[in-house]
């Protein structure tokens, strides 16, 4: 199975409660560098925290899964650009230098602006991590307190080196004034602040996959599970970006055939903003059945609608899959009700 989109985090202190709004299939895009001679820079915003073959060379060096300058012989610095796919408020970096053991920079900051369009030699830059020691072959975390919103990165390395991931955790920034009260859209959309949440098991795919933009381009683009070798069934639990109205749901399986679940349902619940709860099987959380267990197929895009119950305003659901297997996408397709 291709692990093209798989990440499974060594420390998921942070992607358990945030989206990285510099992850590539969000739209983020690699802008400048001062050098990426050995890797090229847009290896910082790829899945996963990067891997290493031994004897893979280059025509330049030895191949590195990250962004790699030279080695500097005359006086100042390297440094990188980038536009977040989705603009908002940062709350954590992980400035993560994977392999990268004889050759990590010994420091890095982070500046960061706002704007419409890309930046230029015009461009003011605000600090956001002032520069700060790194660790080799390891993910460096740094909480930020700045809660502006923000548009594009500067990443800077000193003097030169490799870091193999950047990840930009914080919550996107959304004007809900654009989106009309009978526009329906999906509101489980990880590009709005849709987040997975919870799930019993992820063995072989991520359960953020399931709010990711797209279609899942491979297998290992989807949440997936083990195989269940006792009794009971999987789940994954879904904080919406924001309350809504369900009108239609889509449970895709694409990719998946020979492991797609035989059956699903889903679940929701309405609660106060920024409450989750503990416990999401504890009798006192009020789930309701929104749509009761249906069949699945392979590789297919199946859609929802006069099965779903009306259950009224919802800010979470639960996605049962009987007995485990691989979803690709779970949209939730509604209007906003706050």
């Amino acid at each position: 199975m291709s692990e093209l989109f798989i990440e499974h985090p060594h420390d998921d202190r942070y992607s358990k409660r945030f989206l990285n709004l510099a992850e590539e299939r969000l739209g983020t895009v690699m802008l400048e560098t001062t050098d990426d001679f050995f890797a090229e820079k847009e290896n910082l915003i790829k899945p996963g925290r990067g891997i290493f073959i031994p004897n893979k060379f280059t025509e330049y060096g030895k191949w590195m899964d990250g962004w790699e300058s030279r080695r500097k012989r005359v006086p100042g610095h390297d440094w990188c650009t980038l536009r977040l796919g989705a603009p908002g408020t940062i709350r954590a970096l992980d400035i993560d230098t994977n392999h990268f053991t004889g050759n990590y920079p010994p420091f890095a900051s982070v500046e960061a602006c706002e704007l419409s369009g890309d930046p230029d030699e015009s461009t003011v830059w605000t600090e956001i991590l002032p520069k700060s020691t790194l660790q080799g072959s390891t993910q460096n975390f740094f909480e930020i307190q700045d809660s502006r919103r923000w548009t594009h990165l500067k990443l800077h390395i000193y003097p030169d080196g490799g870091v193999a991931r950047l990840r930009v955790y914080g919550e996107p920034s959304v004007d809900w004034s654009a989106i009309g009260p009978e526009e329906v859209f999906d509101l489980a959309a990880s590009r709005l602040g849709g987040k997975a949440l919870a799930c019993n098991d992820q063995h072989f795919g991520h359960m953020d996959n399931l709010v990711a933009p797209g279609r899942g381009v491979n297998m290992g683009d989807g949440w997936e599970t083990r195989r269940r070798r006792e009794p009971g069934n999987d789940w994954a639990v879904l904080r919406l970006a924001c309350a809504g109205n369900v009108r239609k749901v889509e449970v895709d399986t694409a990719h998946f055939k020979g492991n797609y679940p035989d059956r699903c349902s889903l679940e929701a619940l309405n609660l106060p903003a920024g409450i989750e709860p503990e416990d999401w099987f504890s009798p006192e959380v009020a789930w309701k059945t929104l749509l009761p267990e249906v069949k699945l197929e392979a590789d297919h895009q199946h859609f929802f609608e006069k099965e779903l119950a009306k259950v009224g305003p919802v800010t979470h659901i639960r996605l049962s899959i009987y007995p485990d297997g691989g979803v690709s996408r779970l949209r939730i397709l509604g209007t906003k009700t706050r």
